[in-house]
């Protein structure tokens, strides 16, 4: 093996999870600044039912410093406006696993970034336009996001030695955690102390500086790296030998799409991320409008749930390379586990919280421990396809994530049509969904997942030796 200190490919890890912080501080900061960026005059009005629980007032809060625009945007638009990401972001999933594959992974992710960067910085113009302005920059946005998971997992294809797998790439994606517990809090601070159109500028001026360090220090394999000893570069293409068969031009597709293994990681990574955008996307309209947090609160007490995430995600990695590559345990032993852990644990508490009616402490507690069991799953599925076929890792992340990614294009837009009058029983039916098609993918993926590389993975890199 090779030392960890210092070492290329974490390197590449800690500059991958920069690079995903800012993807996720400039998709969600959106979901807090709306709540600032709507008319309370307006909404109260055209609201057909007061939310039943009372204001929160403990601690006293200082004056909003409210000076920017707001608008008048009933509960279907800001369904629209906050769903409209995603239909970018599907668009460029299968495209980007394919163009990674074949060009390299290092541009298609950086330049993937930087258009949504741009596309942020535009963002408090296209409002001031209208509504349609908005919702087109958003889905530009989601065009240049969705190559990125894509992207990276082809890098980590020629980067990650397989029993490194599990740590490597939850350091990498933790960044999407962490980008959502500080960008959630942050963005209501600078609401309040600013206004909403800064959180856009501060998170896009974020954005542009991780792309300087990326484009000067990340590089497709560790073949093409100048600065990598050359103990490491042997000991990650040694360790991958045995499995890397890329080659664009022989991509067995039939194989692909008919594979149960992956059609068993498609299913739980929709039923997931159905829970995961529903709450991501609509988490602080939620504390705005049923338990009546502040501004300031609203992003702080969001977070909450994010953080949780991101330390059991942290946690299962290294609990499930340990019990790997210690204790020998099956690798498809543990991705099922740690899936069914990470969502049916969800499902469970997400219910229990639509039930708290305004206990603050409680529903914020279950909501909190709901997302964080959902970290648990970085170790399961989520990371499936680089065991069943790592050549392929980047096209089979683009073909579930595509699936995944139509929760967050129609879970906003049915929840707010379903809580137009902002009551509980309104959004437990929302949590009631959610739970249930969580239940069904832990389901389907103990059925039919598995954790070894797939024969036609094999059968393509014998035929291209």
């Amino acid at each position: 093996s090779a030392p960890v200190c210092c070492s290329s490919r974490y390197g590449l890890a800690l500059l991958s999870f920069y690079g995903f912080f800012v993807v996720y501080s400039l998709r969600v900061n959106l979901s807090v600044a709306m709540v600032d960026m709507l008319n309370s005059t307006h909404q109260s009005s055209t609201n057909h039912s007061t939310s039943v629980c009372p204001a929160d007032t403990n601690p006293p809060q200082p004056k909003h410093n409210h000076t920017a625009s707001v608008y008048n945007w009933d509960s279907e638009t800001q369904g629209w406006i906050l769903g409209s990401f995603f239909y970018g972001y599907i668009l460029t999933q299968i495209p980007g696993g394919y163009l990674a594959g074949r060009f390299g992974p290092k541009w298609l992710m950086g330049f993937g970034i930087l258009g949504t960067v741009v596309f942020t910085l535009l963002t408090p113009v296209a409002a001031d336009l209208g509504a349609g302005y908005l919702i087109a920059v958003r889905a530009l946005e989601g065009i240049g996001e969705g190559v990125t998971f894509p992207a990276m997992y082809t890098m980590w294809a020629a980067w990650a030695p397989p029993l490194e797998r599990s740590r490597l790439l939850t350091i990498s994606y933790i960044g999407a955690q962490l980008g959502t517990v500080i960008s959630l809090p942050l963005s209501g601070e600078i609401c309040f102390y600013l206004d909403w159109t800064y959180v856009f500028y501060i998170f896009g001026a974020v954005g542009l500086v991780w792309f300087i360090l990326w484009a000067f220090l990340v590089f497709d394999s560790p073949n093409t790296h100048p600065r990598i000893s050359e103990q490491e570069r042997l000991y990650i293409t040694d360790s991958l030998k045995n499995e890397l068969s890329t080659s664009a031009g022989n991509i067995p597709w039939r194989a692909i799409v008919t594979s149960k293994p992956l059609w068993a990681i498609v299913v739980a990574h929709f039923s997931y991320n159905w829970t995961f955008y529903t709450l991501l996307t609509l988490l602080p309209t939620y504390m705005s409008d049923v338990l009546q947090f502040s501004i300031q609160k609203n992003g702080m007490l969001s977070a909450l749930p994010y953080l949780g995430c991101a330390v059991l995600a942290v946690l299962s990695g290294q609990v499930a390379d340990y019990l790997r590559e210690t204790c020998l345990y099956p690798t498809v032993h543990v991705r099922k586990v740690f899936s069914l852990v990470g969502m049916i644990g969800p499902a469970v508490f997400l219910v229990a919280a639509g039930y708290t009616g305004c206990n603050y402490t409680l529903a914020v507690t279950f909501l909190t421990i709901s997302s964080s069991l959902g970290g648990v799953s970085a170790s399961g599925f989520n990371i499936n396809h680089l065991d069943i076929a790592p050549s392929y890792a980047g096209i089979l992340l683009g073909i579930t994530n595509t699936f995944a990614t139509i929760p967050g294009m129609v879970g906003p837009v049915i929840a707010r049509a379903l809580t137009s009058h902002n009551t509980i029983p309104e959004w437990q039916t929302v949590f009631y969904i959610a739970a249930a098609i969580n239940l069904f993918g832990a389901i389907f993926y103990t059925i039919f997942g598995r954790g070894t590389v797939q024969p036609w993975a094999f059968v393509y890199f014998l035929h291209i030796v």
